[in-house]
């Protein structure tokens, strides 16, 4: 992908996340962190916007984790 279509994809995905419920955001999650790495690769830039969505992706997946364990 060319740094373009990189940015149209991410644009893309953040529409999708743009008031999404739980489910959404950790179905989508695995993607914008894939986003992120493959941007990496790249070496294309990665909007600071995107660093800070991965990462609340990222702290959303964790606690959903935890909210089935047993007490």
């Amino acid at each position: 992908m060319t740094a373009q279509e990189l940015y149209r994809e991410v644009e893309r995905l953040e529409k999708k996340l743009d008031g999404a419920g739980i489910d959404t955001r950790l179905e989508l999650q695995p993607t914008v962190s894939q986003m992120v790495q493959r941007m990496r690769v790249q070496g294309v830039p990665i909007p600071s916007r995107l660093l800070r969505l991965d990462a609340a992706l990222c702290e959303d997946a964790i606690e959903a984790s935890f909210d089935n364990l047993p007490v």
